[in-house]
């Protein structure tokens, strides 16, 4: 009776997770799938705690409590801003449960057959998405440098080590008795995980932790084959396939491979972009002027980047949003897959402000408008708006998909320094005769474009 009632929950809660995802395709519905992942993930660990095999709650109950003690804080007291690190986070941790379950598997039963095979793909996966994301979230929390770290011979010596994980891994699926040689895989696919991040840099990393997601899947719907539990397959194949499709995404949206992500050491400072901008002129204005050009603006397009979030400034875009609205400008918001720091990074923040949804417009969609767009207002964007893209074939950024801004009759950039993105290139874009660079930190900048143009309305 209590295995078929388990069965049942179970089917409701993949029935959950699927309609999770298919929800959270359109930032209208995003709550409901949020919701109706989180009640599928609540009744998945009710159904596994009625399984007959649970015969002692007591680790269960303290294993609750730490989990309860550390993420309320994460949830609550994370910022905005801090979202892709603690994205990384998760998909350590989750990666490090499935290897460690793996690990007590194979210590309390030596399995043999498709079980050991199962175990050892789960077990190789999570323990080199565990060290690959604590790095990521390294780079994203400025711990480690964001540029690439590289060294001689790096991709030989990195595919040789996953070449001796992946040979220890066949010996034990065919030798499950050889107990000595698995804590010597499980130090290789650490050592793996490591070496395959540090030589990333900080542009790639939205495609990353979509790449770990999907790693960490992976290793779930494998722990589901060794555990014989079928939940876990389906949430670990949809987890490990909707992160391998965000990554093909990624990837497109900036015209690259995923051997040229993961091996490519992109992100080094460009050697040719070293002083340049020190000969060319630039033309910077002060937020005055530039309330001034916007109050004239009948058509506004505003393209956030990373900049605005570090600033923290979502909530003052908000507020120039509101004050352009009243004077009947047309207000809109590109975004840009790769803006940001993790998938979806700038549609968050900027609903975390509650601006409107059907003022977003992704890529696509917007590009044509810019041409017709009196301004092109650029926070925090470096790489997503460099022209370079499509007319320098030298630049290795050229055939990326970059937002149009450069096509709009006056370009304003708000930006701290005249340093390259995390690309390492110098953009073109801010030696335009139409741009206008603003310099300064995006939310005091913001905040004086609201005062200025409020100052403008009174005195209308």
């Amino acid at each position: 009776m209590i295995d078929t009632a388990v069965q049942y929950i179970y089917i409701l809660s993949a029935a959950l997770f699927v309609f999770s995802l298919k929800w959270m395709r359109s930032p209208t519905t995003a709550r409901r799938g949020c919701l109706a992942g989180s009640v599928g993930m609540l009744l998945a660990i009710v159904g596994t705690l009625m399984r007959p095999e649970v015969v002692d709650y007591k680790l269960i109950a303290a294993a609750f409590v730490i989990g309860t003690v550390a993420g309320v804080p994460l949830a609550y007291l994370m910022p905005m801003t801090a979202v892709p690190q603690r994205t990384a986070l998760s998909h350590a941790f989750g990666a490090l449960a499935a290897a460690l379950v793996g690990t007590a598997e194979y210590y309390r039963e030596t399995p043999h057959g498709a079980v050991m095979v199962a175990l050892v793909f789960e077990t190789l996966l999570g323990f080199l998405t565990f060290t690959g994301s604590m790095m990521a979230f390294g780079k994203l929390q400025e711990v480690l440098p964001q540029r690439p770290i590289t060294y001689r011979n790096q991709n030989v010596i990195n595919l040789s080590i996953l070449g001796l994980a992946v040979a220890a891994g066949v010996w034990l699926m065919i030798q499950p008795g050889e107990t000595w040689l698995f804590p010597i895989f499980i130090a290789l696919s650490l050592i793996f995980g490591v070496l395959l991040i540090v030589p990333i840099g900080g542009a790639d990393m939205p495609t990353v932790i979509a790449l770990l997601n999907s790693y960490a899947g992976l290793s779930a719907a494998a722990m589901g084959f060794a555990l014989g539990n079928r939940l876990l397959i389906i949430a670990g194949s949809l987890d490990g396939s909707s992160g391998l499709i965000l990554s093909i995404v990624m990837c497109r949206a900036m015209n690259r491979s995923f051997t040229n992500v993961l091996f490519g050491a992109f992100g080094q400072v460009q050697a040719k972009a070293a002083g340049e901008h020190e000969q060319r002129a630039i033309h910077s204005a002060s937020a005055e002027d530039a309330a001034q050009i916007l109050d004239a603006a009948r058509s506004v397009i505003i393209a956030p980047g990373y900049g605005l979030a570090v600033a923290q400034a979502q909530h003052k875009l908000r507020e120039l949003y509101d004050v352009l609205t009243r004077r009947g400008v047309d207000v809109k918001f590109a975004i840009h897959p790769v803006a940001g720091r993790m998938p979806g990074h700038m549609n968050v923040l900027l609903a975390e402000a509650d601006i409107p949804y059907d003022h977003l417009f992704e890529m696509d969609d917007i590009n044509s408008d810019f041409v017709q767009a009196d301004v092109a207002l650029v926070i925090g964007a470096n790489d997503v708006t460099n022209p370079a893209a499509r007319t320098d074939k030298s630049s290795p950024i050229y055939g990326m998909p970059i937002l149009d801004v450069d096509k709009a009759r006056t370009v304003m950039v708000i930006k701290r320094s005249m340093n390259p993105g995390f690309a390492g290139i110098d953009n073109p874009l801010y030696y335009l005769d139409k741009t206008l660079m603003l310099f300064g930190d995006a939310k005091s900048f913001v905040t004086d474009l609201v005062k200025e143009l409020s100052e403008v309305a009174k005195a209308a």
